[in-house]
């Protein structure tokens, strides 16, 4: 999944960068509030991390302009004011879910996967597809129960095409849920990886629509 990442600590910035490409999110990390607000305009993001403490458009303006602009973003507030007066603020300005600094990435990553949860409409974290099921809080994809190894890359895709069964998926928009800025795409990336899932996980479970894209059907 795309996700925004605003945080203007470099440090922090870059290091958070690193653990969500880890956990299999494409990131575009941006310092400011300004440079977020273009991203916003001109990207289709998943979800949203974001600061508070922020240069130019401070976290809090940013965040009542992208709902005052209508959109279901779902976004994660990362600070230090750790109040209930200022979390109440921060929540009814419009957040969907409120972290405190200093935090614990993999807790970080556990609220992301719970927000996405949310915004698909899906009550539990389990994708399951015929013989396959995909485990995104463990990271896991079993095919009768048996597990298989994936990289990286090869989950995320998976994870998308279950996560929008029956509607085709560009290779676009796939490249997009991929990867984030400044991160190398080779021409062919994305079939490449859709025959490695073919051949692991079955010759039937993707359908190529040549020239559209990839969809797996609805059973």
């Amino acid at each position: 999944m795309r996700l925004l990442l605003v945080e203007d600590d470099p440090l922090l910035g870059d290091g958070l960068r690193v653990g969500l490409r880890q956990a299999g999110y494409a990131v575009d990390w941006v310092e400011d509030g300004q440079t977020a607000k273009f991203s916003l305009q001109s990207e289709n993001y998943d979800l949203a991390v974001l600061d508070l403490g922020l240069p130019k458009i401070p976290g809090l303006e940013l965040l009542k302009w992208l709902r005052a602009q209508a959109m279901t973003l779902p976004v994660l507030l990362l600070t230090a004011r750790d109040t209930i007066p200022d979390r109440v603020t921060g929540l009814d300005a419009g957040a969907d879910d409120y972290l405190i600094k200093p935090f614990d990435l993999d807790e970080l990553i556990a609220r992301l996967r719970a927000l996405s949860r949310r915004g698909s409409g899906l009550a539990t974290p389990l994708l399951t597809y015929r013989e396959i099921s995909l485990d995104p809080a463990a990271h896991q994809v079993f095919k009768n129960d048996t597990p298989v190894e994936l990289s990286a890359r090869e989950f995320s895709l998976l994870h998308q095409l279950l996560l929008n069964i029956g509607r085709v998926q560009t290779r676009d928009q796939l490249e997009t849920r991929l990867y984030g800025w400044g991160e190398e795409v080779e021409s062919n990336s994305i079939e490449v990886h859709i025959h490695h899932l073919r051949k692991k996980l079955g010759n039937t479970l993707i359908r190529t629509l040549r020239g559209i894209g990839y969809v797996i059907d609805k059973p």
